[in-house]
């Protein structure tokens, strides 16, 4: 089965259907968030918070984000791979951006690279685009720039602000951006962003009218409990499923139950050797 690309990425726009964007870190969960129909799968820098956890995403290296990629890769058959690009990999100059982004290409195996920013991030993407690598923007709440932004909020609320992420998206669009992630925005805000675009919108915390939707995969699968924000929602609850699955394996464990005999391979007595008659 052939991977999706970025042309039929936007090809789906112009039908009209809707793109579905996950995130995943590891090769099974990429497996299996694949087989489930994801058409783009992300490896976000937010494992920083999710696999390392981390307060943020700012202490990620390109190393990290490469062998993740990788990692995922393989367990893709037909969605879309798209890295984040890291902290500090593509805001010192263009030609740093580039130099970087292949190297997600190639060590990562991404089809493309997403970076954060608005009018600043242009030129950086400009480069790579221009280089021949797909571009996925991101405007609204940008996570790099939380302390910036002091905090994790909600973006675009005054009519200023607003008028600053359409510029930001504008300019992201026109440095050849293949589709634009907006995250936490008004949904009014979404919804006219996504009509003066000609690229895809992919929302996470910006209403039903973009072009598609992005979840990290722990926070659909309920994996952390502690972790309720009212844009997600959890399409299981496995918190309780997998610790409960720990505690019965570790009552088995200590009990002697497992390994039961329907465990044990090769049952037979072995001969050790030099031992015996």
């Amino acid at each position: 089965m052939a991977r999706l690309t970025a042309p039929e990425i936007q090809a789906m726009k112009q039908r009209g259907e809707k793109i579905a964007m996950v995130t995943a870190y590891d090769y099974s969960m990429a497996r299996l968030m694949d087989r489930g129909g994801a058409d783009m799968v992300l490896v976000g820098d937010s494992l920083g918070m999710v696999v390392q956890g981390e307060s943020d995403t700012l202490r990620v290296t390109l190393e990290e984000m490469a062998y993740h990629g990788r990692c995922v890769a393989r367990g893709l058959e037909r969605a879309h791979l798209t890295i984040d690009m890291p902290f500090m990999t593509y805001q010192v100059s263009p030609a740093e951006a580039l130099r970087n982004a292949g190297r997600l290409i190639q060590e990562g195996r991404a089809q493309a690279v997403k970076l954060e920013g608005g009018a600043r991030t242009a030129p950086a993407i400009r480069a790579c685009v221009e280089a021949g690598i797909p571009v996925v923007g991101h405007v609204g709440l940008t996570p790099q720039s939380v302390h910036a932004m002091g905090g994790f909020k909600l973006q675009g609320k005054d009519e200023a602000a607003a008028a600053r992420i359409l510029e930001d998206a504008l300019a992201v669009e026109e440095a050849g951006a293949f589709c634009i992630v907006l995250e936490m925005i008004p949904a009014s805000l979404a919804a006219e962003l996504s009509q003066k675009l000609t690229v895809p919108t992919i929302g996470i915390g910006a209403g039903p009218d973009c072009d598609g939707q992005v979840l990290v995969c722990n926070d659909l699968l309920g994996l952390d409990e502690r972790f309720k924000p009212k844009f997600v929602k959890r399409f299981a609850e496995l918190a309780a499923v997998v610790e409960g699955a720990a505690r019965d394996y570790v009552a088995e464990v200590k009990s002697g139950a497992f390994p039961s005999p329907a465990n044990v391979v090769g049952g037979g007595r072995v001969q050790l050797y030099g031992t015996g008659a």
